[in-house]
């Protein structure tokens, strides 16, 4: 039996995610800032699973609990880091909230993605899978911190990627990149279209996962706006 940590599993994507593996025959390690949350989740579960408090905001201790969970599992062959925050700014720009989204979605995310990388390295295999987002695509002028800690995950993803190739040590790094999802996150805000359900983006996931894939775009459909988002002008992109 497959076994995988999912580092966020409380809500959104990683919850939703969490219940997707299990149908696909996945033992879990469930990890988050919640750990009521977590135990409930638990009980929604067909496969073995078990549960660990954790808050990569903290990223030392976030690393140690990361080995109990490890160990509690009997061993990690899927690490999923589905952590991450985002805060519209409003009219104001505030370092407060700027430097929260970056403490979690920048140094967090690096300290988990590096300690997955080496223990992977170690056991010569693996699968290590960051959810970014088609945010990372272009700087956000209502969020400049989120949209520029999703392009760090990407670039960050991708360099870990020619790492493990140009080491052999067979670790595939896949970079989920979700465009409107319907989660906690998303919701109340204004100005979203093609808003997927938080069950079909976890399929589509799960899918991109097992088929080993470098990057995936949830739903597909979020390729193309990827594509012209890359292309379009200076002039266009102040206006949003």
């Amino acid at each position: 039996m497959k076994k995988a940590i999912i580092i966020g599993a409380t809500s959104g994507i990683g919850r939703a995610l969490a219940i997707e593996l299990s149908q696909r025959g996945y033992a879990l390690g469930l990890a988050g800032r919640r750990e009521e949350l977590l135990q409930a989740l638990q009980g929604e579960l067909e496969r073995e699973s078990v549960c660990k408090m954790l808050d990569i905001a903290q990223p030392e201790d976030a690393v140690l609990r990361l080995h109990t969970l490890i160990a509690e599992l009997g061993g990690m062959d899927l690490l999923v880091i589905a952590a991450g925050i985002g805060d519209g700014l409003g009219e104001e720009l505030k370092w407060e909230k700027e430097a929260a989204v970056l403490q979690t979605n920048v140094i967090g995310f690096a300290r988990l993605a590096v300690e997955g990388y080496n223990l992977f390295a170690r056991q010569q295999g693996g699968q290590l899978v960051g959810i970014s987002s088609i945010a990372g695509i272009r700087g956000s002028r209502s969020s400049p911190g989120y949209s520029a800690s999703k392009a760090f995950m990407t670039n960050y993803l991708e360099a870990l990627r020619w790492r493990a190739v140009h080491d052999g040590n067979h670790i595939v790094v896949t970079d989920i990149r979700p465009g409107f999802i319907a989660t906690p996150m998303t919701e109340g805000q204004s100005g979203m279209f093609w808003v997927a359900p938080v069950d079909k983006a976890a399929h589509q996931i799960a899918d991109a996962i097992q088929r080993r894939l470098p990057v995936a775009y949830i739903t597909h459909r979020w390729a193309l706006i990827a594509s012209l988002l890359r292309h379009i002008p200076d002039w266009v992109g102040r206006r949003f």
